[in-house]
């Protein structure tokens, strides 16, 4: 099972509640954990917590939209130490574009974003539709991402006796 970080800006919160329904057969097929900081439970610190889960994600989700790239927790600590382990194939982000916004200037324009062709999942006609699109990218993500750990992994395992 890969963990997921879902790093969404609160505004958009209902987004990421509509992203979850949509990852229901992923996360009852045990292919993914998600986990956003809505899981923080009292008593907890919530920055080490958020920091520890986004430390142990293998794919990261970045819900994008100006409020997103408004929030400076999301944009300088999230965003940026997802794009991070990124770049060290230590794990995989995918931009999910909620709204319309200036994001091509940012570090993680060069990612390829979902849904196709990157249209924002609030002017789709359907937004079921929209989410079923990116439910399917991020399948094919989590399989590149599976088959990129498994090349990496030590050609000299022990044989089972």
């Amino acid at each position: 099972m890969l963990n997921v970080f879902v790093s969404y800006a609160h505004a958009d919160e209902q987004y990421k509640d509509e992203f979850r329904k949509h990852a229901a057969a992923l996360r009852r097929n045990k292919i993914i954990s998600l986990w956003n900081d809505r899981e923080i439970v009292a008593g907890q610190e919530w920055e080490s917590e958020i920091t520890e889960n986004l430390e142990q994600a293998d794919i990261i989700l970045l819900l994008i939209s100006p409020d997103f790239l408004d929030s400076d927790f999301c944009y300088d600590i999230e965003m940026e130490r997802a794009v991070q382990r990124h770049d060290e194939g230590s794990a995989t982000v995918v931009p999910i574009i909620l709204k319309d916004c200036d994001w091509a200037e940012t570090p993680f324009a060069k990612i390829q974003g979902v849904p196709k062709d990157a249209k924002a999942v609030v002017t789709w006609s359907d937004r079921d539709t929209a989410w079923l699109d990116a439910i399917r990218s991020i399948k094919k993500a989590i399989e590149e991402h599976k088959k990129k750990f498994q090349q990496s992994l030590p050609h000299h395992r022990a044989t089972k006796i």
